[in-house]
């Protein structure tokens, strides 16, 4: 018997990478999961089935486009017939260019709002009246160790994840009674697929590790266990939280 047993999550961005983590880590709890990225995940989907014995789909969904997130919610409603946990992970980050202030240019701040700010805002919009009618749900904000930070030439990023934090906190106030937990899980730097693709987010490794109370490398897997957490039964007196899995990093 697994945790998520009987229940079905959303994974955005799940197609790779850390998403693609969290997609696994949820389906050998038991739960059936869609991955929605706007990458084509149906490989990902037919490793879960093979490896987990439970159901996966993928959807191709933008975030930045409520039709399409409309369409998403449809689909997953009419073939699971419920939504219990979302994982708001969709987000610009190793792609961007660290650059000052001055030098980010407006279409690239909208572009990470876009994804990182408003994704979250429309998937719950139309995710939550379906937790709501339930009267149950968990909602899981993917935010960053860089708001407690304050990474220099990396504003707009920093800025969209702060968002979060201020999100979930309201949300939690909304949502309470219905049964809905909302929360933020918030990385520090985690050498995932995407990162090791994009090297100039990594800085020297040695800085890094040596900013952590636990100093060492932090791959995906270290964050499974906080999200299995907010995603169970085990988190149902807990909303409205920032949980940082980042190794100790913020308090040195």
């Amino acid at each position: 018997m697994g945790q998520l047993d009987n229940r079905v999550v959303i994974v955005t961005g799940g197609a790779k990478s850390i998403g693609k983590a969290f997609a696994r880590a949820l389906a050998a709890e038991g739960a059936a999961v869609v991955i929605a990225d706007i990458e084509d995940g149906a490989d990902v989907a037919s490793e879960i089935e093979r490896d987990f014995s439970t159901s996966a789909i993928s959807e191709i969904v933008d975030v930045r486009d409520e039709k399409s997130i409309r369409a998403l919610t449809a689909n997953v409603m009419a073939r699971f017939g419920q939504i219990d946990i979302l994982v708001n992970n969709a987000a610009l980050f190793a792609t961007l260019d660290l650059q000052p202030h001055a030098e980010i240019s407006a279409e690239v701040w909208d572009s990470v709002m876009a994804v990182n700010v408003r994704g979250p805002f429309l998937m719950v919009k139309h995710v939550s009246p379906h937790m709501r009618a339930a009267g149950y749900g968990k909602i899981i904000n993917i935010a960053s160790g860089t708001v407690n930070k304050g990474m220099p030439n990396m504003l707009a990023y920093v800025t969209s994840k702060s968002a979060l934090l201020g999100f979930t906190r309201s949300l939690s106030r909304e949502l309470g009674n219905d049964g809905i937990c909302v929360n933020t899980l918030s990385p520090g730097l985690i050498e995932s697929a995407s990162v090791l693709e994009n090297p100039h987010h990594l800085g020297p490794s040695e800085r890094v590790i040596a900013s952590r109370a636990i100093q060492r490398t932090a791959t995906p897997d270290d964050l499974l266990g906080a999200l299995i957490f907010l995603s169970s039964a085990a988190s149902d007196f807990v909303t409205g939280q920032t949980l940082a899995v980042d190794g100790g990093s913020i308090n040195t």
